[in-house]
C-alpha cells in the first residue's frame, strides 16, 4: 500500500518543556524528528541535566541549526560553536549552551527520541 504522511512541527506529537527551552517531536516514517528551541541563557547542564539525572548529555545528535548560535562542549574540554545553516554531529558526553542574545533553533534527525527524556 502506498501512503503519504504529512506532519508539521507546529503540531508536534510530543513537547518536552524545561526552563528556557522546549523540544518538539514529530514521529513519521519510523523516525522521530525533533525541533529544539532554546532562549538566551539556556544551558543543558543547568536546564535539562538535573531533570534527567545526568551531568552531561549522553545522546548522540545529528541535526541542523535553523537560527541562532550554540556551543557544544565535550566532556574532554573541546568546544565547538554552531550557527544557522550548520549541519552537526555531536557524540555522547557533552554539554551545550546558547551563544549570544538570540534564541537558538535546531532540527534533530538522530537522537530526538531519547533527548530530554526521563
Amino acid at each position: 500500500m502506498y501512503e503519504v504522511i504529512v506532519k508539521r512541527l507546529e503540531s508536534p506529537d510530543e513537547v518536552r518543556e524545561f526552563e528556557k527551552g522546549k523540544f518538539e517531536l514529530v514521529r513519521v516514517g519510523g523516525m522521530t524528528i525533533g525541533r529544539a528551541t532554546y532562549q538566551p541563557g539556556w544551558k543543558w547542564s543547568v536546564h535539562v541535566g538535573p531533570g534527567v539525572g545526568a551531568k552531561s548529555c549522553q545522546v548522540e545528535h545529528v541535526g541542523m541549526v535553523v537560527s541562532g548560535r550554540a556551543a557544544a562542549g565535550m566532556d574532554d574540554g573541546r568546544v565547538s560553536e554552531m550557527k544557522a545553516g550548520d549541519v552537526f554531529h555531536i557524540a555522547p558526553g557533552h554539554d551545550s549552551w546558547v551563544v549570544g542574545d538570540e534564541p537558538y533553533v535546531s532540527l534533530h534527525f538522530m537522537g530526538a527520541e531519547d533527548y530530554a527524556h526521563k
